[in-house]
């Protein structure tokens, strides 16, 4: 297939000299791995600070404070951050089991939340945090980073202009590195994680609803825990999480969705390869991994392609991040994307991109697919 790769442009609309700088305050629940990222993405927008971060993790607090910079204070307790701190918003980025009781707390402050995906673990958690926002006027928003990593905007762009056709199937595959260490070793079982079908790839079942524009039917999925930590012992017992599956998910329109995890493949050029195919040509989108599995410690530019039927030419095109964005988190800058339009809900109102009912349904279908996994049976939605 003849290739036609066109220069990029890049990818950093927010700049200095255009954004609202109205001061915006954060205050971060959970200072661990992601909750460093988040902070060296707020620290790119101009305006936004981080004023307090509370971890019961000592080294993790400590050192996210630092990274926060002056004038950033650090709690063990939330609770007492939230007594103590003037803040315009909050973020949450604690362990996943923790989120539906750290938002039971904080819900009742009516501030802005930014809350890391997975919502909750369970649906029936899930359900409590939707009925606590009905006395709310703020705004939740999940954060699914994933839907603003420049290439996957382009590609929901060209499916829902046209360039495909009429929709028909969406392939995503991600064969990337195992879950990283993180504090306390939560993120080894399902019990505390949702599992890894509701824990990493609620992101890929947020991405399907968003390409399909319809809402899940069905859910097939077969996976196991074949490599990865298959030596580790805790006192909780040995780690029970997924490292590779196939999950398919019917839509009620008639579009199909794979998911192809493989949670032991670094080594793959690209990490991510989403494909959405109509009945006139393919789009797929090229993620690289993140920079630390990089040979030269530098993250490669994403790149989109359009396959038309009728021409059999891939028109492949470089999707350029700037590289402050890239160097500031392991998500290809989409942390930096949600986060420049959060603050802009925070300073000027209006509704969440990624709703609650966004987040419900994404551990929806992720445990749907854990149970199928489970089960070796179809799970009607």
């Amino acid at each position: 297939m003849l290739s036609q790769k066109q220069p990029g442009h890049s990818a950093f609309p927010y700049s200095r000299s255009e954004a609202d700088v109205k001061p915006v305050r954060y205050a971060i629940i959970g200072s661990g791995m992601m909750g460093h990222e988040h902070i060296r993405n707020i620290a790119l927008l101009p305006g936004a600070s981080v004023t307090a971060v509370a971890d019961p993790d000592e080294g993790m607090r400590t050192t996210a404070s630092d990274l926060a910079g002056p004038g950033c204070a650090a709690f063990a307790d939330y609770r007492e951050m939230l007594s103590a701190s003037e803040f315009d918003a909050l973020l949450i980025a604690s362990p996943n089991h923790t989120h539906v009781d750290v938002l039971s707390d904080v819900m009742r402050l009516d501030k802005p939340i930014l809350v890391e995906k997975p919502l909750c673990t369970t649906l029936e958690d899930c359900r409590k945090v939707l009925a606590m926002q009905e006395a709310r006027s703020a705004p939740v928003w999940v954060a699914m980073e994933y839907r603003f990593m420049p290439p996957v905007q382009r590609l929901l762009k060209g499916v829902h202009e046209g360039a495909a056709g009429h929709l028909k199937m969406i392939s995503i595959r991600e064969h990337r590195f195992p879950f990283l260490k993180k504090v306390g070793d939560w993120n080894r079982f399902n019990a505390k994680t949702g599992g890894t079908l509701v824990e990493k790839c609620c992101h890929f079942f947020d991405l399907m609803r968003l390409i399909a524009q319809s809402e899940p039917v069905r859910v097939y999925a077969s996976g196991g825990a074949d490599v990865n930590f298959l030596d580790e012992e805790y006192p909780e017992g040995r780690p029970d999480i997924l490292d590779n599956a196939f999950v398919v998910v019917d839509f009620a329109n008639g579009v199909r969705a794979m998911l192809d995890l493989c949670m032991f493949a670094e080594g793959s050029y690209w990490q991510e390869i989403i494909s959405a195919t109509g009945d006139e040509a393919r789009i797929d989108a090229f993620i690289p991994g993140p920079s630390r599995f990089s040979p030269d410690g530098r993250e490669r530019h994403s790149e989109i392609a359009i396959s038309p039927r009728a021409t059999k030419r891939e028109l492949r095109e470089e999707v350029e991040v700037d590289e402050a964005v890239l160097a500031a988190g392991d998500h290809h800058g989409s942390t930096y994307f949600q986060h420049a339009k959060f603050i802009d809900l925070v300073r000027h109102g209006g509704v969440p991109e990624v709703s609650l009912e966004d987040g419900l349904k994404a551990v929806m279908i992720g445990a749907a697919a854990e149970e199928s996994a489970r089960t070796h049976r179809a799970v009607e939605l």
